[in-house]
C-alpha cells in the first residue's frame, strides 16, 4: 500500500482505489575494505551492481572495478554493455567515478508506481458537448460501453476503428506493469501465455523488515506468468486490448494479442534489472509495442552532476539514466515502439525547480535538492521514447499530469474525477478497465458473493461467467491508449517479422502524430487548476501543431484506421 504522500509517476489512482507501494532495493551481504579485503566498519556495506562500461572498455572497466574492491565480477549483459560485481556501497560508488572506462553504476533500485492524487474541474468549451460518461451501450457494442468516455473521445467504437481497423493478432504488444490476470474473462481471449514472462521475485520484506509484497502466493515466490497480485498491469493490458466477446469492454486494439512482461513487484514498485530484462526480452522476441507507466527511483530527477548529490548518488543516477537508455535503444533498433506515461507529478518537466522525493530508499532519507533540465525522469524523458500526457473526459490536460514543450509527445484519456458542473468527484470521469477478482476480493471491494461494494468497481456476466473491472487515473492510464493505437498502426502498414508483424518505429511514431487530433494551448496560456480548493497555474508553452499539454494532440483510433502511410 501507499506510504505517505510522496509523489511518483505513473498511476493516479481515485482515492477508494490507491494501489501503489514503495521501498525496494538490494539487502547488505557483507562489508568489504576499499581494497578487496574483509574489513569490520559498517560504512562499507556489500551490495551488488550493475557496472556500465563505455564503449570498447569492458576489460579497462573490469579492472577499475577490481581495484575499486569489486568481487565475484559476471558477464553482466553484453547487449547493455554491463557486468555484475559485488562492490562496498558508496566507497565502491566514489571509486570508480574517477575511472574513464566506467560511465554508470547501478545497484537493483526500483522503478515506481503513483500516489493517489486529486484533480481540479476544469472545462474547455470546444470539447465540454460528449456523450453522457455512463449511459446505455450503442447497439453492437460492448455491455459497458457506455461507461468508457474514453474509447469514445478517441474514436474507438463500432461504428469507427472497431470496424475498420480493430487490430491483428499477428501484433504482439507487451506490458511492462505488475503483471496481467491472463484468465481474466475479458483479456483470456487475446493473452498469449507462452511468450509471456515474469523477471521478478516477490520479496515478502524489504531490507528494514517492513512489509513489502507480502506473503508469496507460491512456494517459489515466483508468480505465473497470467499472475497479477496489483491489478495496475491488468488494467493496462484492458485498455490496450480487451476483446470484443459480448462481456464488459473493449479496448483501443481489440484483435491483437497481448504479452505480460512482469518488472513490478505485487507491491507495485519495479526493480531496474528487470525491466531492462523485459526490454531486451521484447526486442529478441518480435513484441511490437510496449508499454511502460512508471518511472525509475530512487530519484524523481536523475542528474549526472547535481551538486547536491555525492560522488557515489551520482554515479548511481548515471548508471540508471546509461542502463535504461541502452535498453531502449536496443529494443527500438529491433522494431519495438516505446510508449510511457509522462507522470503525475503536475510539473513542467522542462523546468524542474525542486525535487523533495529523493531519494526515497531506503524510507525515510528524502532530501529537498535543487534540479534544473538537465536531470531526466526516466524513461518519459529518454531518447526514442513516446511520452504520454493526460486529459479528462472534456479534453483538458488533467491536473496531476506532468507536462513541457520538450517532453510530452502525445496525449490521451487518463481520467479526471473532479465534475466540472458539480464540482465534485465522479468516479465515472475516470477510467474502466478489468481488474483481478483475486485482488478486489482481498481488498474487499467485492463480497463473499461477489457483489461489488464500492462504485469504482463494476461487475458483467455473460452466460454465467463474471468479470470485474475498476476504475483508475492517471497517465498510466493514458498511456495504453496511445500504445492501443500504436498497435492498430502495426496492424494497418506492418509487415512479416519475427512474431508476426513489424513496421518500423519510427514510422510508427510519424503516424501516430500525424492522426492525432491537434489541440491549441488554453487562453490564457496560464492555466489555473483549482483542485480541493488550491490554485495552481501551469504554463503551456507552444503551437496548436506541438505544445507542452497535448504534444502533438490527443490520440486518434478512428483516424489512425483511415490515414495512408
Amino acid at each position: 500500500m501507499e506510504r505517505g504522500n510522496r509523489r511518483r509517476g505513473g498511476v493516479a489512482v481515485v482515492a477508494a482505489l490507491a494501489v501503489a507501494g514503495s521501498v525496494a532495493g538490494v539487502a547488505p551481504v557483507g562489508v568489504l575494505a576499499a581494497g578487496g579485503g574483509t574489513a569490520g566498519s559498517a560504512d562499507a556495506t556489500y551490495r551488488n551492481y550493475m557496472v556500465f562500461y563505455a564503449d570498447g572498455a569492458r576489460s579497462q572497466a573490469v579492472s577499475d572495478v577490481e581495484r575499486a574492491g569489486g568481487t565475484n565480477v559476471s558477464p553482466g549483459d553484453p547487449r547493455l554493455g554491463y557486468v555484475v560485481a559485488r562492490g562496498p556501497g558508496d566507497r565502491f560508488l566514489e571509486a570508480l567515478a574517477s575511472s574513464d572506462a566506467v560511465v554508470g553504476v547501478s545497484s537493483n533500485r526500483k522503478i515506481g508506481t503513483a500516489v493517489a492524487t486529486r484533480v481540479a474541474p476544469e472545462v474547455d468549451k470546444d470539447l465540454a458537448a460528449r456523450a453522457p460518461l455512463d449511459g446505455a451501450a450503442a447497439e453492437g457494442a460492448e455491455p459497458l460501453s457506455g461507461r468508457q468516455w474514453d474509447m469514445r473521445l478517441i474514436g474507438a467504437t463500432p461504428d469507427k476503428s472497431y470496424k475498420k481497423a480493430p487490430g491483428s493478432k499477428k501484433v504482439l504488444v507487451g506490458i511492462i506493469d505488475t503483471g496481467v490476470d491472463g484468465t481474466h474473462p475479458d483479456i483470456a481471449p487475446n493473452f498469449d501465455r507462452a511468450l509471456s514472462r515474469n523477471f521478478v521475485t516477490d520479496k515478502p520484506k524489504d531490507p528494514n523488515g517492513e512489509t513489502f509484497d507480502g506473503p508469496c502466493e507460491v512456494t517459489s515466490c515466483k508468480d505465473p506468468v497470467d499472475a497479477d497480485d496489483n491489478g495496475h498491469g491488468t488494467h493496462v493490458a484492458s485498455t490496450i486490448g480487451s476483446p470484443i466477446n459480448g462481456l464488459g469492454v473493449a479496448g483501443v486494439a481489440p484483435n491483437v494479442t497481448l504479452v505480460n512482461l512482469r518488472a513490478g513487484q505485487d507491491s507495485g514498485l519495479f526493480f531496474l534489472k528487470p525491466s531492462m530484462d523485459a526490454l531486451t526480452y521484447a526486442a529478441d522476441n518480435g513484441i511490437d509495442v510496449v508499454n511502460m507507466s512508471y518511472y525509475v527511483d530512487p530519484w524523481l530527477f536523475n542528474c549526472t552532476a547535481n551538486p547536491s548529490d555525492s560522488k557515489a548518488e551520482q554515479m548511481e543516477q548515471r548508471g540508471i539514466i546509461t542502463g535504461m537508455q541502452r535498453a531502449l535503444d536496443y529494443a527500438r533498433k529491433r522494431g519495438v515502439t516505446l510508449i510511457s506515461a509522462i507522470g503525475n507529478g503536475s510539473t513542467d518537466l522542462g523546468k524542474p525547480k525542486t525535487d523533495t522525493s529523493s531519494p526515497d530508499y531506503p524510507q525515510g532519507e528524502e532530501r529537498t535538492r535543487k534540479v534544473n533540465n538537465s536531470c531526466l525522469n526516466v524513461p518519459a524523458e529518454s531518447k526514442g521514447v513516446i511520452s504520454v500526457s493526460s486529459v479528462g473526459p472534456n479534453g483538458v490536460k488533467a491536473y496531476y499530469s506532468d507536462y513541457g514543450i520538450e517532453q510530452t509527445d502525445l496525449s490521451a484519456p487518463g481520467g479526471d474525477e473532479f465534475n466540472p458542473s458539480t464540482r465534485r468527484s465522479d468516479v465515472t470521469r475516470t477510467i474502466l478497465a478489468a481488474a483481478p477478482e483475486k485482488l478486489l476480493r482481498t481488498q474487499g471491494l467485492i463480497d463473499k458473493d461477489g457483489e461489488p461494494k464500492s462504485s469504482a468497481v463494476v461487475r458483467d456476466c455473460k452466460d454465467g461467467t463474471c468479470a470485474y473491472y475498476q476504475y483508475l487515473q492517471g497517465t498510466s492510464m493514458a498511456a495504453p491508449h496511445a500504445a492501443g493505437v500504436a498497435a492498430i498502426l502495426v496492424s494497418r502498414f506492418g509487415q512479416p517479422g519475427k512474431g508476426g508483424l513489424t513496421l518500423d518505429p519510427k514510422t510508427v511514431q510519424r503516424l501516430l502524430y500525424a492522426s492525432a487530433t491537434e489541440k491549441k494551448c488554453p487562453s490564457p496560456r496560464a492555466h489555473v487548476y483549482r483542485a480541493t480548493g488550491a490554485k495552481t497555474v501551469h504554463v503551456c508553452e507552444g503551437g496548436k501543431s506541438r505544445n507542452g499539454f497535448y504534444g502533438h494532440g490527443i490520440v486518434n483510433a478512428a483516424k489512425a484506421a483511415t490515414i495512408k502511410r
